[in-house]
């Protein structure tokens, strides 16, 4: 079993926002990512979506967006990004998801010996610089998220299973400086990360080590429109 991840799909069918506005990568992006999908992932095989996934500010025109990726090959895992305004009910979002689709909110889940969990996440300013209150307040209860989506996947772990912690925001700083959120994910042992929100930087690392733990930036452009490989189990 293969585990990839993208991120940032901003899909739009029902309120079209052409996303070639923002550069030259995104230029029939989708078709890009589309086929690669096929022909590398397996219907066994996992896609974490970190985020991003839809412009919709509704559920019920958000569905149109998932319908576009259901046809596609393996079982694809969702967390909520910072434009994802269409999700709000957890309960309502699963109800309505197509097959395949998993929603991860303050919880976690497991597909044979990989646990997945995680959360939106909020900005790691630079040291020196102060969130206002409304970000500290924000920041303070994803940190809370984390934890109860960490210790759900610790609870699912038996033996050997991976832990794969999914984040919208980068969980550190441009400096990659420690945070929370790396200590968290540091306490409870995380194997792998997954995180997007960052784009229009050509020069960036997709994938850093961090006190043992691997890091993956999965925005789309910043991949080029290609789906990157966390791991393999």
């Amino acid at each position: 079993m293969k585990i990839f991840a993208i991120s940032d799909l901003h899909l739009s069918v029902n309120n079209p926002k052409p996303m070639d506005i923002f550069g030259p990568v995104w230029d029939g992006y989708l078709e890009k990512i589309f086929f690669q999908w096929k022909n590398i992932v397996s219907e066994d095989d996992i896609v974490l979506l970190a985020g991003d996934f839809s412009w919709a500010m509704k559920l019920n025109d958000a569905i149109k967006d998932f319908d576009l990726l259901k046809n596609l090959p393996g079982r694809k895992v969702i967390i909520k990004g910072n434009h994802d305004f269409w999700w709000s009910s957890i309960s309502n979002l699963r109800n309505k998801l197509p097959n395949g689709f998993f929603a991860i909110q303050n919880d976690a889940i497991k597909f044979n010996n990989v646990i997945i969990c995680g959360t939106r996440g909020w900005q790691v300013v630079e040291n020196g610089i102060e969130r206002s209150a409304e970000d500290e307040k924000i920041y303070n209860r994803e940190i809370l998220r984390l934890e109860m989506s960490l210790q759900q996947a610790e609870k699912l772990k038996q033996d050997n299973e991976k832990i794969i912690c999914m984040m919208h925001f980068p969980p550190f700083n441009f400096a990659k400086d420690d945070s929370d959120f790396t200590t968290l994910i540091e306490k409870y042992k995380v194997d792998k990360v997954v995180y997007g929100h960052v784009h229009g930087i050509k020069k960036i690392e997709n994938r850093i080590k961090k006190n043992g733990i691997e890091y993956f930036l999965t925005s789309c452009d910043v991949l080029n429109n290609n789906l990157i490989l966390v791991c393999e189990v």
